[in-house]
């Protein structure tokens, strides 16, 4: 069996069983948190090792492992001796082919190993359209976008292995998020803009109604799933702390600064224009219909599985969100 690349040793008494699979990004730094808070030693899985090293270096309890996905020797190393994973692969934008394809030599890798568990973080993606006021789990998955088949195509594949008997797998989807330190947001350049009294660059429409889950609520959801063997064979919604505009989070982020919103709108022309020039862009315009029609979720199934969820109200959220820019901000300035 190949160690994994530049493996870091692991004492005996630390020996994890829960590895986080991409656990560099802030849903991976939120389940971390909450796993030692309760006291559970787990291993944290990317690819870059300074980037392991910067997330969780002074963390006693991660053991740190720099894997190599594009090999199956690699995936097993990593995975080797856990007993349970939990995948949240970040992918670029314009390559959400790799989702799938991913999924498929992680599970392969995973079985290899022996890890009995898989759950993946998912998104609202594969339900397309949404077909009700509130999502839930019995809702239509029916993508009318590239980005949604391919998310659906990667739960089939899991869930698939699961009827298989090859793993048990679990779904946890979440709608947009937003927190400290979250950079890829319909929001995240709000908080920066009110901490830097610039003008903030958002999409629109700004006015409906949308749901947004605060990322440090995630950690205690996942770590209490993965410890419910019930949570196995299904899939979940989570939702966040009700809807909100767009605008209202300037409005209370700005207020919060003792600034006036100032905001630069890009409507779905605009990105198309953008596109011209920005791949991301370009990949952002199908995904625009979250904007105008969101999918706001039923997380029923979910709260009668584990009991009633903490979820940080918008107000708070946004406090923590602003301050941890200013505070960026003011390490930046010295």
């Amino acid at each position: 069996m190949p160690s994994a690349r530049r493996l870091q040793p692991t004492p005996a008494a630390l020996a994890p069983r829960i590895g986080l699979v991409g656990a560099t990004g802030p849903v991976g730094a939120s389940i971390a948190a909450a796993l030692a808070a309760a006291a559970t030693p787990f291993a944290a899985i990317g690819r870059s090792e300074s980037g392991l090293a910067a997330a969780f270096g002074t963390q006693p309890l991660a053991v740190r492992r720099a894997w190599e996905p594009d090999t199956a020797a690699g995936m097993r190393a990593a995975f080797h001796g856990l007993d349970t994973l939990v995948t949240m692969v970040g992918v670029p934008y314009d390559a959400f082919h790799l989702h799938p394809v991913l999924m498929r030599r992680t599970i392969e890798a995973a079985a290899a190993e022996g890890v009995s568990r898989l759950l993946l973080i998912g998104t609202a993606y594969p339900f397309g359209r949404p077909q009700a006021a509130r999502v839930d789990e019995t809702h239509p998955r029916t993508p009318h976008t590239r980005k949604g088949q391919l998310r659906k195509a990667q739960e089939d594949i899991l869930m698939a292995a699961d009827a298989a008997g090859t793993i048990r797998a679990s779904i946890l989807r979440l709608p947009d998020f937003y927190g400290p330190g979250v950079e890829r947001s319909f929001l995240s350049d709000i908080f920066a803009a009110a901490a830097q009294g610039r003008r903030a660059r958002v999409v629109g429409p700004i006015d409906t109604p949308h749901e947004f889950i605060f990322v440090p609520d995630v950690g205690p959801v996942v770590r209490d799933l993965i410890g419910c063997d019930d949570a196995f064979g299904r899939t979940f919604n989570l939702g966040g702390a009700g809807t909100i505009t767009v605008r209202d989070v300037a409005e209370r982020a700005f207020a919060m600064a003792k600034a006036k919103p100032r905001l630069l709108v890009a409507n779905r022309a605009m990105l198309r224009l953008a596109g011209l020039f920005d791949p991301v862009m370009r990949e952002l315009v199908e995904m625009h219909y979250l904007l105008t029609t969101p999918v706001v979720f039923d997380d029923g199934a979910l709260t009668g599985l584990l009991g009633p969820l903490a979820k940080t109200p918008y107000d708070a959220g946004i406090a923590r969100a602003l301050a941890a820019e200013m505070e960026t901000c003011a390490r930046k300035a010295a």
